[in-house]
């Protein structure tokens, strides 16, 4: 009886993709699946005829996919994720500006 062997992937660097998407990015689309699926039960009215509910749950997720594409063109992985996380995080635009969080002085006055 011969032996099988199958090749595997041993390369840990490779990305795991869907539609050119990282994993973390389809969790963008379907977080905002979710928020629309709500919204849409709130909103009324008519959109080329279609009913602004189906507009909302279904349009903005399947919109999302070709725009997040489209913005992640070119960028390392990861960079929604770091993206959001430095928008999270306060910034420092001016070294004159007074640190609300240092509580004493650096220097001491002798």
């Amino acid at each position: 009886m011969p032996l099988h062997v199958t090749p595997v992937n041993r390369n840990l660097q490779t990305r795991v993709t869907f539609m050119l998407l990282e994993l973390e990015d389809l969790f963008i689309v379907l977080g905002a699946a979710a928020i629309m699926n709500v919204v849409g039960h709130f909103v009324g009215g008519e959109v080329a005829g279609m009913p602004m509910s189906i507009v909302l749950q279904y349009g903005v997720p399947l919109l999302m996919v070709p725009v997040l594409m489209a913005f992640k063109y070119g960028k390392p992985r990861g960079y929604v994720r770091d993206l959001a996380c430095w928008y999270m995080k306060p910034h420092a635009y001016c070294a004159i500006a007074r640190d609300r969080e240092i509580r004493s002085a650096y220097l001491r006055e002798e």
